[in-house]
């Protein structure tokens, strides 16, 4: 459990400067989607209620307060692994709760404007963002918050600090973090 936790928490920071680029993406869809939820009912509690989902007034707080937290950490690069883990998660049960309704014809919010309606069709196409931000995170947890991240500016620094004491500069990157899982 102990090398899972040093996984999660020292992440590889030495990745391309573009993957920057990718979590703005996945970051601000989280971001603002976990505003929405705040600032307009329907995409909210009414929402979670008419999904039927538990106790839909916390559970859409909840997850919209995880979305607005949870996006701006992957938008500055901070802690990438530790909230890319429960945002796999809420894709995949945002996924399980709409897309199989969906695809039952039994979806209980208002239908695609267009056809299709229902079916497998309408759920690959309704399921494109959520296929987008699902395999974003993915990456980003497999992968890291690359090299413009504040990961990799702490890491930077708390290498420079290991070096600075005497300790051998290799040191820093013995970490547990290396270890892949």
């Amino acid at each position: 459990m102990n090398r899972f936790f040093a996984w999660v928490l020292h992440p590889p920071t030495d990745g391309p400067r573009s993957i920057l680029i990718l979590r703005l993406m996945a970051g601000g869809v989280f971001f603002w989607e976990g505003l929405l939820k705040f600032v307009y009912t329907n995409q909210g509690v009414g929402r979670f209620t008419k999904l039927g989902l538990p106790y839909p007034h916390f559970t859409a707080n909840f997850v919209g307060g995880l979305e607005i937290v949870g996006g701006f950490l992957l938008l500055s690069g901070l802690l990438t692994r530790f909230i890319a883990i429960p945002f796999v998660f809420e894709m995949i049960v945002a996924i399980v709760s709409t897309k199989i309704s969906l695809f039952l014809g039994t979806y209980p919010l208002p239908l695609p404007p267009a056809l299709p309606k229902m079916g497998l069709w309408a759920v690959l196409h309704e399921i494109r963002s959520d296929y987008a931000q699902i395999l974003t995170t993915a990456f980003l947890l497999i992968n890291g918050p690359g090299k413009w991240s504040l990961d990799a500016l702490l890491f930077a620094k708390r290498r420079q600090g290991i070096v600075a004491k005497g300790a051998r500069p290799s040191s820093a990157v013995e970490l547990p973090a290396a270890t892949a899982l």
